[in-house]
């Protein structure tokens, strides 16, 4: 059996055209702009990045406290999961 062929590519465009996108880019903006512009995505890329790591951390402490209070002992001795 044949495995289907994944093309592994930026949105899946060619050199040449992206090329082109950032020579519009350049033109559009200007060579003065581009580094500010390029900062200011990195800075939104790291926030977000820290913004899933934070959500991520939330859920797993709150996975954890969950299955702590379902296993600890009720008033006869037995877990809440025996039940």
């Amino acid at each position: 059996m044949q495995q289907p062929h994944a093309v592994y590519a930026f949105f899946n465009l060619g050199t040449g055209e992206i090329l082109l996108i950032l020579l519009v880019v350049l033109l559009l903006f200007g060579a003065k702009r581009l580094p500010e512009l390029a900062r200011g995505l990195g800075k939104g890329i790291n926030e977000f990045r820290d913004a899933v790591d934070d959500s991520k951390k939330q859920i797993m402490d709150e996975t954890k406290r969950d299955n702590m209070e379902d296993s600890k002992p009720n008033e006869n001795g037995s877990t809440e999961s025996e039940e």
